[in-house]
């Protein structure tokens, strides 16, 4: 359904830290970054891209926006919070584990990436 997601950044170095590690606990390879100094992280299903606005004004998170990726299995979760925690990243909601809900069973991990950006790495079970 998606082509790509891009979202915004403050500072491209500090985002690609996080997101090579934390992506890279997915098994994404680390950021290419283009003439204009952005930052995308290819896959075979999408593109995940990081920007400083256009614009020219301040990055800001979405309000009740949330970027999932998928995770293989409950240890690369586990492994791309732990990675978010300690290249940046803070740790929201509750503690990485199975949620239980009318659709399915699912193993969810909460972050907010250094721009405060809500990301969840999500394994269904």
């Amino acid at each position: 359904m998606f082509s790509h997601i891009m979202v915004g950044s403050n500072d491209i170095e500090r985002s690609r830290k996080f997101y090579d590690a934390t992506l890279g606990a997915l098994g994404i390879g680390p950021a290419i970054t283009d003439p204009n100094g952005r930052l995308f992280y290819m896959t075979p299903t999408g593109i995940f891209a990081v920007s400083k606005p256009i614009d020219g004004k301040g990055a800001s998170s979405a309000n009740g926006g949330t970027i999932g990726f998928a995770a293989a299995t409950t240890a690369q979760a586990d492994a791309w919070h732990k990675a978010g925690v300690a290249n940046g990243g803070t740790a929201i909601e509750d503690p990485p584990g199975v949620r239980e809900g009318g659709m399915a069973k699912l193993y969810l991990a909460y972050l907010r990436d250094p721009d405060g950006n809500k990301l969840c790495a999500l394994h269904r079970m």
